[in-house]
């Protein structure tokens, strides 16, 4: 397995933000996503639509675990680097949709589906459009993140898409516990993975500034806990504003 890893290293010159590379990509993935995501709503029943969503679970597992390896054995010569370790925002869609299948009880799966609708097209969406973090200096892990995101975008779409969340506003309401619970794991494998190495879960670690656009600006100025909640609070925002445009739709759909 090492050896197989090590030649597939293959570098390259890391592509500039906003370059003909990212943007091609971005473009054709996201008009990829949208048109699959609008055609397998229309012909995909419920019982198969959750094995859609488990397909993607594993399709994101297996590249996971890959990439984990690759960044054991050819970027960090064999030391595990703990600001990779898989539970940033945009890692939650791997488990749940592998979760979904066992999950039997129907509030708890509208939950989870409004989530991913919500916060995981947020995500997928705003890490393409800010994509500094997944441009590398190997094939594999640029393509890696910036396909992992676009996938994100279909899972989203594919949920909206098909009316499998809950559009009222007390439907977003109820997907709030959730993420404060998974901001919570965030938090604990931070602070708990420390002495080890930087792990920045969620990028709300209590003892670094918040790395990412803008936000780095407020949590040097304010400090790093206000930064880490008007963050929090930015997150929240945006999945709301994910959530009133498809419960527009979802009315626009209904009058029609």
């Amino acid at each position: 397995m090492k050896e197989f890893i090590i030649k597939t290293a293959w570098p390259m010159v890391p592509p500039r933000p906003y370059s003909a590379f990212h943007i091609c990509i971005m473009a054709a993935g996201f008009l990829a996503a949208v048109l699959a995501a609008y055609f397998l709503s229309r012909k995909t029943e419920r019982k198969y639509f959750i094995r859609l969503l488990f397909f993607c679970g594993l399709i994101l597992a297996a590249s996971e675990i890959y990439k984990q390896l690759f960044l054991y054995y050819v970027v960090n010569q064999e030391k595990y680097d703990w600001w990779y370790f898989p539970f940033q925002l945009c890692s939650l869609p791997m488990y749940f949709c592998l979760l979904l299948p066992l999950i039997k009880n129907r509030r708890l799966q509208l939950i989870i589906l409004t989530f991913m609708q919500d916060f995981n097209l947020l995500g997928g969406i705003m890490a393409l459009a800010e994509p500094s973090g997944l441009l590398h200096p190997y094939w594999f892990l640029t393509l890696h993140g910036l396909l992992w995101h676009i996938l994100l975008i279909f899972i989203g779409l594919l949920i909206g898409f098909s009316h499998e969340s809950d559009s009222s506003f007390s439907g977003y309401v109820s997907t709030l516990p959730l993420f404060l619970i998974c901001c919570g794991i965030a938090t604990l494998i931070n602070v708990t993975a420390k002495p080890l190495g930087q792990a920045d879960m969620f990028y709300i670690s209590p003892y670094y500034p918040n790395n990412q656009a803008v936000f780095y600006n407020i949590s040097q100025k304010l400090g790093v806990l206000p930064g880490n909640i008007i963050y929090l609070l930015s997150i929240c925002a945006g999945g709301l504003l994910f959530h009133m445009i498809f419960a527009r739709l979802f009315r626009h759909a209904a009058r029609s």
